[in-house]
């Protein structure tokens, strides 16, 4: 097991690659503090790793990780109750408006950028003093394609997280020498219920219907299907793990090979 007795913190607990990071690394034997904003999320995914017959220790603590005081309450509970954190995998994300940016609403930016950027570092910061204390740790940042490849309407979301590239960056240089580790995710298309809510939503823009719009997304990756949001997680598993232990800094795209120019 990858994170066998590890003590793992997951943020963006919810429907899709949220709960599948808790689901993931508890089969990979961690321990676990899971946080969103909404219980029934976290009830949910507590629901999820148990009905997969995993009896890993969770604790849930209810976060909205754009407020310092209930990052600092999370890292706290924490270490209460396991004595240590080992990584930290932010996966909690605001998609902001979707509109183009000549006319977008820069507010529903700011409320991306307070989640996506702000919100990141208050809840990295807040894990930092225990992961010098004990001598290391792994902070897995899940950042996204539309960085490097813009999809239309998603300006707002996608600058939050160029932002967040280069702060992880910086992180990974200044967090080195105490032997912190800070690498990121770059996902893409995933099949999971944001994504197959989204094809629903845009099936009168195709003939085929949402299965021709999958279609269409399809023709653009390499392994010709979109990959599962429980295979993305397993790339985040990996770099929080002792496996990726010669890493830091790094921008792993996990999606299917749709980044590569062709």
């Amino acid at each position: 097991m990858l994170l066998k007795d590890k003590v793992v913190i997951v943020s963006g607990i919810g429907p899709g690659l949220g709960g599948e990071l808790a689901l993931e690394a508890a089969r990979q034997g961690a321990k676990l503090a899971i946080a969103a904003r909404t219980p029934e999320k976290l009830d949910g995914s507590e629901a999820e790793i148990r009905a997969a017959g995993l009896d890993a220790p969770v604790i849930k603590v209810p976060t909205d990780i754009s407020d310092r005081s209930q990052c600092d309450q999370l890292v706290q509970q924490t270490l209460d109750a396991y004595g240590r954190i080992d990584a930290l995998i932010n996966s909690a994300y605001n998609p902001g408006g979707f509109a183009p940016i000549e006319n977008a609403d820069l507010e529903s930016w700011r409320g991306a950028f307070d989640v996506n950027l702000f919100g990141t570092m208050n809840l990295t910061q807040a894990c930092i003093p225990a992961m010098k204390q004990q001598g290391g740790g792994a902070i897995v940042m899940i950042n996204s394609m539309v960085t490097r490849q813009p999809l239309a309407s998603q300006g707002g979301y996608a600058a939050s997280k160029a932002a967040l590239s280069s702060a992880t960056a910086h992180l990974a240089v200044e967090l080195g020498q105490y032997n912190i580790r800070v690498n990121s995710a770059y996902m893409g298309w995933m099949w999971g219920p944001p994504v197959e809510f989204y094809m629903q939503m845009m099936k009168d823009s195709h003939p085929q219907g949402a299965d021709g719009v999958k279609a269409e997304v399809e023709k653009g990756i390499p392994l010709g299907s979109i990959p599962e949001d429980g295979d993305c997680a397993k790339v985040a598993i990996f770099l929080a793990s002792d496996y990726s232990c010669a890493m830091t800094g790094a921008q792993v795209d996990v999606n299917g090979g749709e980044h590569i120019p062709h």
